[in-house]
């Protein structure tokens, strides 16, 4: 579960290239179907709408599937430092939005994507997606009191080390955490 959980995050974590470059080439839901030997038309606006709904809901899609992973817990006086990691990786990620729009066609999309997404889902360490900033998550780096640092995704607001209490963070891999909250437990669990 925790490979195809990972695959799923990464390709949350890089669909918004693929957007980016449909709107850009302005092409319908109907362009894309036709060049699998399908079509309909579908006004431009509405395949636009579809386009970025998509990658929220595979983002919320994820989400609810984490509980499924396994999981550990931070106990008080575990964790010796925490920094807000919002801001260090948006610039990274703004990265793939400029490729977006400088791939030319289909091929070289093709090619262009499938590199991002391997070395994204190889690095393990890049499952900053800022979808989940839509949903109210953030992005912290963490490090234990053994001297390992972590990457946690959490709708909490830590500020201090000793704030970090968790009775349940789910494991991406071994260096990334989803704290999903209450709000994705009552709503997933029902």
């Amino acid at each position: 579960m925790n490979v195809v959980f990972r695959l799923l995050l990464t390709f949350n974590a890089t669909s918004l290239l693929l957007v980016v470059f449909l709107v850009q080439n302005g092409c319908s839901v109907g362009c894309v179907l036709q060049n699998f030997g399908l079509g309909f038309d579908v006004s431009k606006i509405v395949s636009y709408i579809v386009y970025s709904a998509m990658p929220v809901f595979l983002t919320a899609f994820s989400v609810g599937l984490s509980d499924r992973l396994g999981s550990d817990e931070f106990k008080p006086g575990e964790i010796s430092s925490i920094e807000y990691a919002n801001n260090s990786f948006l610039p990274s990620y703004l990265g793939y939005f400029f490729v977006a729009l400088s791939v030319s066609g289909w091929e070289s999309l093709f090619f262009v994507y499938s590199v991002l997404f391997v070395f994204t889902f190889l690095s393990q360490a890049l499952y900053f997606n800022p979808l989940f900033l839509v949903f109210g998550y953030n992005f912290y780096n963490v490090r234990t009191n053994s001297g390992v640092y972590i990457f946690l995704i959490s709708r909490e607001k830590y500020k201090n080390p000793d704030d970090v209490v968790i009775s349940k963070a789910y494991r991406i891999n071994d260096y990334t955490f989803i704290e999903r909250g209450d709000v994705w437990t009552t709503y997933w669990e029902k």
